[in-house]
């Protein structure tokens, strides 16, 4: 694989493995390196570049991290494919929009869409006696011809008894409860973690067993708190990145009013 374009400014104040990261960078934005090819070694980078082994393997490590490259023991280093942004953390909505309003085309294999009596955890989270009937509704969803995630979903039969009639292989499961049974989703509750690929994850999302993947939980309820839906997801942790908003809260004010609230007053400070 040849290398052209930027050179590592050797008298610049910014660090020698940063200035490599952008050139590097540079080749895939650019497309010169595509997904799956491999980079060059270590010591060709060296040479290239007349920078350091040290500079080299921390520049590299950063891209690692940034799940731009990934290497294989004995192989080398090769170009990652790029990962797919989600936003399912911060915002209540389904994968099915989510990717819609990112511009891709999902298409969802749906493995199963039954009934079956809730078992104490799934009671659980979904505030029902156990064995109370329950959908269960697994799906297997894509995104450019590529299995991204794995989730199973579960909602209160008695809230939606007719939904088995629906092909959810390309609809959104939201739409359908919103548009078709007039339950409107209020807020929702979402945990993420990363957990190894067991052996049936691994062969339906095309990864190696024990690979990483995001798990994601999620509760959604109505606005009177009722809970309506219980979904356990695991997406691909070398295509999925999630992204969220953050606000910082104005401590100091909100200190203040609980405080007048109580009628404590407070010195006045900078």
């Amino acid at each position: 694989m040849g290398i052209t374009g930027k050179t590592i400014d050797l008298d610049s104040h910014i660090p020698y493995y940063i200035q490599l990261i952008e050139t590097l960078k540079d080749k895939i934005n650019q497309g010169e390196w595509k997904p799956g090819d491999q980079t060059p070694s270590e010591p060709e980078l060296c040479e290239i570049y007349g920078i350091s082994r040290t500079v080299v393997r921390q520049a590299l490590k950063e891209m690692e991290y940034e799940g731009l490259i990934y290497r294989r023991k004995g192989k080398g280093t090769f170009i990652a494919e790029p990962k797919i942004g989600e936003s399912l953390v911060q915002k209540l909505t389904g994968f099915y929009q989510d990717m819609v309003e990112r511009g891709y085309k999902p298409v969802t294999h749906v493995l199963r869409h039954e009934i079956e009596p809730a078992n104490a955890k799934i009671a659980r989270h979904l505030g029902l006696e156990e064995g109370t009937l329950v959908f269960v509704i697994e799906r297997l969803r894509f995104v450019e011809e590529v299995p991204i995630l794995l989730v199973t979903t579960y909602l209160p039969y008695e809230l939606c008894p007719q939904l088995g009639d629906y092909d959810l292989s390309d609809k959104s499961l939201y739409a359908v409860l919103e548009k078709e049974f007039g339950i409107k989703l209020s807020h929702g509750r979402r945990t993420i973690e990363a957990v190894a690929a067991n052996e049936r994850e691994a062969k339906l999302l095309q990864v190696d067993e024990c690979d990483p993947l995001v798990l994601l939980d999620s509760v959604t309820y109505l606005e009177d708190g009722t809970p309506i839906e219980y979904y356990h997801a695991v997406h691909r942790g070398d295509r999925s990145r999630f992204e969220v908003e953050l606000v910082r809260m104005h401590e100091q004010k909100e200190l203040q009013e609980t405080i007048e609230t109580n009628g404590i007053k407070l010195p006045n400070s900078n």
